[in-house]
C-alpha cells in the first residue's frame, strides 16, 4: 500500500559558491535530508548561466530520488519576491543573478510545482520549525560565514517585509565598519566586518599577512595577538548588532548558525560583551544559541516552504 503520509521534496540551495540539492523526506516526524551532492555555482558566468547549473542539479536529483517526488523547494542567494519565485536583486557577488525568473524556470524545464525563497529566509524557517527554534515561539536566526544573512520567524511565519529584504542582518549600520564598503555597494555595514572575510580582512590590515578567516581564528586560538584582536573585533561588533536587534524584535531566542559562529571561546566572550553592552534590561537575557541543523537548514526550509509556506500572506 501506497504511504500517503510520505512527501519527498527535491530541496536545492544556490549561493555564491556551491548548489546544493538533495531530496528531503517528510513522513510526520522530523525531515529527513537525503543524497546530497554540490557543483559549484561559477557564479562570474552569469545569471543565465548558474540558472542551467541549478535545472541539471535538479534533473540529476529527480534521478536519485527512490520515491516519488512532489515538487521543488528553492533557497536562493539574492532578494527573492516568493510570490513570483524571481530574483529581484543580488549583488556583485551574483552578477546578472538579478531578474531571473527562477521559480517559473524550474517549473517549465522540470514539469514540477516549484516554491522560491531567499536563502536567509530559508536557513531561518529550517531553524525555527525544525532545528533549534523549536521550542520557542519566536527567533531572530543569524547565519555568519562568508556573508551574513538573518531572518526573524515568529510562530512559523518569516517576516518579508515589503520590499522581501527583512532580516537582512549583514546590512545594518555597524560602529566598527565606518568607511568600509560593503557588497552591497553601501558603506559601514556589519558584514564586512564580521564576516569570515571581515575577520581576515582585518588581520591582513594589521600584518600584512593575507590569510582567510579560518586560519586567522585558527591563529587567535594560538595566541597571536592580532588574530585575537581582529576575531574579538568581529564578535563585539556582531554581538552589539544583536543586542540592538533584540530591542527592536525582542525574539524569544536568538540561533547562531555559520562557519563564523563556531570560531570558539575568544570570538564568543567578544559577542557576549557586545550583545550586553547594547541589550536593555528587558531582553539582556534572551538565550543565543547554536543552530542544530548545520548545512541542512536552508534546504529543510525550502522544503517545509513548499509545503507550508512560510508568509502569512502567501498561504492558501
Amino acid at each position: 500500500m501506497e504511504d500517503t503520509t510520505r512527501r519527498n521534496i527535491i530541496a536545492v540551495d544556490v549561493g555564491g559558491t556551491k548548489v546544493a540539492c538533495g531530496i528531503v523526506t517528510f513522513d510526520g516526524t522530523a525531515p529527513v535530508v537525503r543524497a546530497v551532492e554540490e557543483v559549484p555555482t561559477d557564479a562570474q558566468r552569469g545569471g543565465q548561466a548558474v540558472l542551467a547549473t541549478v535545472v541539471a542539479a535538479v534533473r540529476a536529483a529527480q534521478i536519485r530520488a527512490d520515491w516519488e517526488v512532489s515538487g521543488i523547494g528553492v533557497s536562493s542567494a539574492g532578494v527573492i519576491d516568493p510570490r513570483t519565485g524571481v530574483v529581484t536583486f543580488a549583488n556583485d557577488l551574483m552578477p546578472g543573478w538579478g531578474g531571473i525568473p527562477l521559480g517559473p524556470e524550474l517549473q517549465r524545464e522540470l514539469g514540477l510545482p516549484t516554491s522560491v525563497m531567499g536563502d536567509v529566509h530559508a536557513h531561518a524557517l529550517g531553524e525555527a520549525r525544525w532545528g533549534a527554534g523549536r521550542d520557542y515561539a519566536s527567533c531572530l536566526v543569524v547565519a555568519v560565514g562568508t556573508g551574513i544573512g538573518g531572518a526573524f520567524v515568529e510562530r512559523g511565519s518569516v517576516m518579508l517585509g515589503a520590499h522581501n529584504v527583512a532580516g537582512h542582518v549583514g546590512h545594518v549600520a555597524c560602529a566598527e565598519a565606518v568607511g568600509i564598503p560593503c557588497a552591497c555597494g553601501a558603506v559601514g555595514h556589519l558584514e564586512p566586518v564580521a564576516s569570515g572575510p571581515g575577520i581576515a580582512a582585518e588581520y591582513a590590515r594589521r600584518t600584512g599577512v593575507v590569510v582567510d578567516g579560518r586560519e586567522t581564528v585558527r591563529r587567535a586560538g594560538a595566541g597571536d595577538s592580532d588574530a585575537i584582536a581582529a576575531v574579538s573585533r568581529a564578535g563585539r561588533a556582531l554581538g552589539s548588532t544583536l543586542g540592538s536587534l533584540c530591542n527592536v524584535l525582542d525574539p524569544a531566542a536568538v540561533i547562531l548558525s555559520g562557519s563564523v559562529a563556531t570560531s570558539g571561546k575568544i570570538w564568543r566572550d567578544a559577542l557576549d560583551d557586545g550583545f550586553a553592552a547594547q541589550a536593555m534590561a528587558p531582553v539582556a537575557a534572551t538565550p543565543v544559541v547554536m543552530g542544530r541543523l548545520g548545512g541542512d537548514a536552508p534546504l529543510v526550509g525550502a522544503a517545509e516552504n513548499h509545503l507550508d509556506p512560510a508568509y502569512d500572506g502567501l498561504r492558501s
